[in-house]
């Protein structure tokens, strides 16, 4: 079973790289880092620098979060790029790779992604809201950015009081 990678861990400030092979290392990849997803609580997402790997995939499903007003239930995105963002909101985030903090971060309100699927077929997923927000996190992770890359000062980091 793969292990939540946490900072300081230098792994989670590398670049990911593309997957070109969609073969069944990749769906057991994105099988393990379900279970993992679903049996931590709090947890809408992860991305394979969080479990130590160096494909640029992520899993997300914000669909039992309170946060969440739309989504497209399980998405499994692999070589993911967003490639349209609208609006800005800043709201608090944390991360299973940062679990002593959560910060206030300003992302955009609703984006298209694309990407593949499991299986190497074309993706594109408009969304909006949390989801959107999700996205933007998970997408960061395998840039090599943490949520704490993007707060604008240190009096928007907050000291987490328990994990979601």
């Amino acid at each position: 079973m793969l292990d939540i990678v946490r900072v300081p861990s230098p792994g989670l400030s590398e670049v990911s790289r593309a997957v070109a092979v969609f073969d069944e290392t990749i769906r057991d990849l994105a099988t393990q880092m379900i279970e993992i997803m679903y049996q931590s609580p709090g947890c809408v997402g992860l991305a394979a620098n969080q479990v130590g790997r160096v494909e640029s995939l992520f899993v997300l499903d914000v669909s039992r979060h309170k946060k969440t007003t739309s989504h497209h239930g399980l998405l499994v995105v692999v070589n993911p790029t967003i490639v349209n963002r609208e609006g800005q909101l800043t709201m608090r985030e944390g991360c299973m790779s940062v679990p002593d903090l959560t910060g206030d971060v300003t992302r955009a309100e609703s984006l298209t992604l694309i990407g593949c699927d499991l299986a190497g077929k074309s993706l594109e997923i408009e969304s909006s809201g949390f989801e959107a927000r999700a996205i933007q996190h998970e997408v960061d992770h395998l840039g090599g950015y943490l949520f704490i890359d993007r707060v604008s000062g240190s009096s928007k980091l907050h000291s987490r009081k328990r994990y979601l």
